[in-house]
């Protein structure tokens, strides 16, 4: 019994943190902020993504981040996956309206490509399937510092005003509350990373908490402007469908694509699970900023695909460990730089 504890998170149909996020959402739809709460609400939202922004520079090491820089081949092939491919199939999506999804769903889908990986997860099924840890520690933290710049210029070209109103100020805001706490938290990391590394189990709670609040905020205000009327059961099943495809897609892309670049076992996994994922952590407070008032119709893609692959990247994750592993001389570098110890 004592060998099986730690393998049922990975194994969890739902993960909680999605369960907080589904009951702020029910929270927002029976009392959603408005009038003075709601100017109150969106205050501390703002306040709370320029935190976050700051606590991931702060806990980024420059130092980290240089060695990563090493295997610079598996890095370009997860951005392109993040940066190219996604984005590419989501402009494709554009076919499936209005038959399949209403002009705001597909806007929100073509947002979720547009957001970079995720970290934490990538992170955990690359050390459940025995891949290449430090590459995709450094593979989603360079995808994340890469989506601060290359998500909003990519929303504003291939978005345009179907997203909410893109425009120059719309960009000023990314940078003064996105970037420049980013950059204020990567500045005083030398006289803080201490603090940081010692507490990551409260930081990870501010960290949720501000998420909570950035999805009160949005769906308070999709309430009151009366924008979740234009969405049918239908209409959230063919959405599903659609983001099945889409996931399978580059899961697909993601593994094969890197075998034919020669990459090994433990290179291709960590290519698969950063290239194949969106983070909700940075593309919701992106959200917030760049759509205002139709942030909740535009984060619900968002919120459905982050599930989703979770679910399915844990039962591959699990197939992959039980792979025999490859011969030292059929590897690439990541024999050379995955010292998981």
């Amino acid at each position: 019994m004592s060998r099986r504890t730690p393998r049922l998170p990975s194994w969890l149909p739902v993960d909680p943190y999605i369960m907080a996020l589904i009951g702020t959402v029910v929270l927002a739809a029976l009392l959603p902020a408005s009038g003075t709460a709601a100017d109150v609400a969106g205050g501390a939202s703002t306040g709370a993504v320029a935190f976050l922004f700051f606590l991931y520079g702060a806990r980024l090491s420059t130092a980290e981040a240089v060695e990563g820089l090493k295997h610079w081949r598996l890095h370009l092939t997860v951005l392109a996956c993040t940066f190219v491919a996604f984005p590419l199939l989501g402009l494709a999506s554009r076919g499936l309206v209005p038959y399949v999804l209403t002009p705001q769903l597909q806007s929100g889908l073509l947002f979720l490509c547009l957001v970079p990986s995720t970290i934490q997860s990538s992170i955990a099924f690359t050390s459940i399937a025995r891949g290449n840890v430090p590459a995709a520690i450094c593979a989603g933290s360079f995808s994340s510092i890469a989506g601060i710049f290359v998500t909003p210029l990519l929303a504003a070209a291939l978005l345009g005003n179907n997203g909410g109103g893109f425009s120059a100020d719309a960009l000023l805001k990314i940078g003064v509350q996105l970037l420049l706490p980013f950059l204020a938290g990567q500045l005083l990391r030398r006289w803080i990373g201490g603090f940081l590394t010692r507490h990551k189990k409260i930081l990870g709670l501010v960290d949720r908490g501000s998420i909570l609040l950035v999805v009160y905020t949005a769906f308070s205000e999709g309430m009151v402007a009366g924008i979740w009327h234009q969405v049918t059961p239908a209409r959230l099943g063919a959405l599903l469908a659609v983001e099945a495809v889409l996931l399978a897609a580059m899961l697909a892309l993601s593994w094969y694509g890197a075998k034919r670049l020669g990459f090994g076992r433990e290179d291709r996994i960590a290519i698969q699970f950063a290239g194949s994922k969106k983070s909700l952590a940075s593309g919701l407070p992106m959200a917030s900023v760049l759509f205002g008032a139709q942030a909740s119709l535009a984060v619900l893609p968002l919120m459905l695909f982050h599930q989703m692959q979770l679910m399915v990247c844990a039962v591959i994750a699990k197939r992959r460990a039980r792979d025999p592993l490859e011969d030292t001389s059929g590897s690439t570098a990541s024999r050379q730089t995955a010292p998981v110890g």
